[in-house]
């Protein structure tokens, strides 16, 4: 039996880490078990208070917030398992959930990562994810299969490639890692599980969902409310995936498409929600994208919201 890594990220949200811990005490049947919990910065120091109270487990401070793969790669660094189980802190498990993945995994050589089953935690009969359509990187656009639908049984027993895993919850095998290497860093918060998906797939792997696994998460359903954070970085982010993982000629279409189609639709979408502030935003994080390297840190003026 591997040794699974769960690795999870905390930013100020204590009490509903501990609620993804306890479930995994309490539903876990997985023999061969190492957690750690990454504590990214917040403005409260948990982990002396976590380590009295989980001692079975390990706790890692960040002064600073890393960002999603930061934190993430903090733990894939302390890890020990053959295969690393990243889980959102507002995640539940199901008792079979780790080892069903670690299954595919043992039994599927070829694959790097998969996914389960997402169920939303608050609307347990409604579907968040089992798959991914293949991206269209002329437009950066695909689809997050089964969302918002009802849990019918219509998608069970699928276990097979798919377009990309979901960063609330992928297990990943380590030798994956070692070839294709750890998240980027600079993308801060968004399409960074899609990048190494990407990455992964270049190194020889397959990305693979398995429906009959199941998470529940606490995000919402209401999740996609806008915020000048958001927007920032979805705008930024999706050229950055584009510039990171596409040749020239495609990047050139992409880039007419974006500055064509999209610039004028959001900007007509703000001032028609009279949201102007999101205007500056969305030009920033073009600029971003001409002024530094795909591998530039973000360094510049700080987003609120």
């Amino acid at each position: 039996m591997k040794t699974v890594s769960v690795i999870s990220v905390n930013y100020n949200h204590s009490a509903v880490t501990e609620a993804m811990l306890d479930s995994v005490i309490a539903l876990n049947t997985y023999g061969n078990l190492e957690v750690i919990v990454v504590d990214n910065g917040s403005r409260e120091n948990p982990v002396p208070n976590w380590q009295n109270k989980y001692p079975q487990f390990t706790f890692i401070r960040s002064e600073t917030n890393l960002g999603f793969a930061g934190g993430n790669n903090l733990g894939i660094g302390a890890a020990k398992g053959e295969y690393l189980f990243l889980a959102n802190n507002d995640t539940e498990f199901t008792p079979t959930l780790v080892g069903r993945l670690a299954a595919v995994l043992d039994a599927h050589p070829q694959v790097g990562i998969v996914s389960p089953k997402i169920k939303y935690f608050d609307k347990p009969d409604m579907l968040q994810y089992v798959g991914f359509t293949k991206m269209d990187y002329y437009t950066c656009r695909n689809s997050c299969i089964g969302q918002f639908e009802n849990d019918n049984g219509q998608y069970d027993g699928i276990v097979g490639p798919t377009g990309f895993a979901h960063g609330a919850a992928m297990m990943v095998r380590l030798d994956a890692v070692k070839k294709a290497g750890t998240m980027a860093e600079n993308y801060f918060l968004y399409y960074e599980e899609m990048d190494w998906c990407d990455h992964i797939r270049r190194a020889g792997y397959e990305i693979w969902v398995d429906t009959d696994a199941l998470i529940y998460h606490k995000e919402s359903v209401s999740v996609g409310a806008k915020s000048a954070l958001k927007e920032y970085f979805m705008n930024r982010n999706r050229i950055l995936f584009i510039r990171r993982n596409c040749g020239l000629g495609v990047r050139l279409v992409f880039m007419t498409y974006f500055l064509t189609v999209v610039v004028p639709r959001n900007v007509l979408v703000y001032m028609k929600d009279k949201q102007w502030k999101f205007v500056p935003i969305l030009f920033r994080a073009i600029w971003w994208n001409f002024t530094n390297g795909i591998n530039s840190k973000h360094l510049g003026f700080k987003i609120k919201g």
